[in-house]
């Protein structure tokens, strides 16, 4: 078990090049999950986030408890994309991609 502080959990939402399709996923690693994302655009184009290629980070939240991030991932899922561009927009105004921005 890990000690108090430690758990690393995140909602976060990637998007396209051109930012027309929005993804919202969980993980415990958001630097490797993002790499898997790209990696899968380039080859095989298995998942939903490789098929539109949505590997660029616009967005994330951390967390303690997966319990919560995955009730937080929920309730961004269930959203419409306009209520899911307001929330972006609330910290990263101008879209920018946060991919290069994260600690290896």
């Amino acid at each position: 078990m890990k000690p108090i502080g430690t758990h690393n959990y995140f909602v976060y939402i990637t998007t396209n090049y051109n930012r027309t399709v929005l993804y919202t996923g969980v993980t415990n690693d958001l630097s490797v999950r993002l790499l898997q994302h790209k990696h899968d655009s380039i080859t095989s184009k298995s998942t939903f986030a490789g098929k539109y290629n949505c590997y660029n980070l616009v967005y994330y939240e951390h967390f303690d408890y997966i319990e919560d991030a995955i009730d937080r991932e929920k309730e961004i899922k269930g959203w419409l994309r306009v209520k899911k561009e307001r929330l972006i927009a609330t910290s990263n105004p101008n879209w920018k991609f946060l991919n290069e921005g994260l600690e290896e």
